[in-house]
């Protein structure tokens, strides 16, 4: 059985469709990266998942039933924007409210139990206006945490984050997700971060879904490049482009040789035509670069 079945899903705002038959499986105990441009429909299509929004047509299935059944809708977590929590207020007050809210039984013990999941237990006495935006976005999972949800669908929570602040959240998306019971639909830009933590993607394009695949899948689908650096760079790159299909500058200041070759001959090659390679490696595109090509693409 999968966390999330989504089939030929449509979502029309007057004459404007944002979703497009869009297809979407998340298996059961998945970090599930859902990708797409600004304006792509990934945050509609979360909503709908959640039922905050209706859906024009189509069906989704959450663990078997209608996402509109009730007993499976208590079973999902959401952090769409920003959690709705009071600023003067301490992070534990927070936390009580939105317990009382869903009516928890044994709050304070499910508290702190999501707290230590998000590792908040020392900024409980925090108010959360003093809270930092990490902080803050750990605050709002938590909260989706209450009611021991099977899937979480989680909007952009690694915006604004520093290098420690992902660090943590990939260790709570891990442990969430660890007994594979629980799955993860988590949205990002910061593409870099989310290939860290993720065992499946969804690529999403105009309202419809372009990709599907796992970590896997990704890595082998990731075309390995050869990187050299000369001292001179523009005479370097027309040579290279007489016998190579695709030659480009990356941002580091390499020229990569994308062709299915190896190392030595392009460095033969180049001294051939008198020049010298200082510097050589191999090395293969990311999450990033291979999104970058799949949209440039149009495919």
């Amino acid at each position: 059985m999968n966390a999330v079945e989504i089939r030929e899903l449509s979502k029309n705002f007057g004459s404007k469709q944002a979703v497009s038959g869009l297809n979407m499986t998340v298996p059961m105990g998945a970090v599930y990266g859902f990708i797409g441009e600004n304006g792509s429909g990934k945050s509609t299509t979360e909503k709908m998942i959640c039922g905050l929004i209706p859906k024009s047509g189509g069906s989704v299935k959450l663990y078997g039933k209608d996402h509109t059944d009730a007993d499976v809708r208590a079973k999902v977590g959401v952090l769409i924007e920003a959690p709705g929590c009071f600023p003067n207020l301490t992070v534990w007050d927070n936390m009580m409210l939105q317990a009382a809210n869903l009516n928890i039984k044994n709050a304070e013990q499910e508290v702190v139990k999501v707290l230590k999941t998000v590792r908040m237990e020392g900024a409980a006495g925090n108010k959360y206006k003093n809270c930092s935006l990490g902080m803050k976005q750990r605050v709002g999972i938590a909260m989706a945490l209450l009611g021991d949800p099977v899937l979480l669908v989680l909007d952009e929570p690694l915006n604004g984050l520093d290098a420690d602040g992902m660090r943590i959240m990939r260790e709570v998306f891990t442990d969430i997700v660890k007994d594979g019971k629980r799955s993860i639909i988590v949205s990002s830009h910061l593409l870099g971060e989310l290939q860290k933590v993720a065992t499946h993607y969804g690529i999403i394009r105009h309202g419809q879904m372009i990709v599907e695949m796992t970590a896997e899948e990704l890595d082998a689908s990731c075309r390995t490049y050869i990187a050299l650096q000369t001292k001179d760079m523009s005479k370097t790159k027309a040579i290279l482009g007489y016998k190579y299909s695709r030659v480009e500058e990356d941002e580091a200041g390499y020229l990569r040789v994308y062709d299915m070759t190896m190392p030595e001959d392009v460095v033969a090659y180049l001294y051939q035509n008198g020049i010298a390679v200082t510097e050589v490696m191999t090395d293969k595109i990311g999450l990033e670069e291979y999104y970058i090509d799949l949209m440039k693409g149009g495919k």
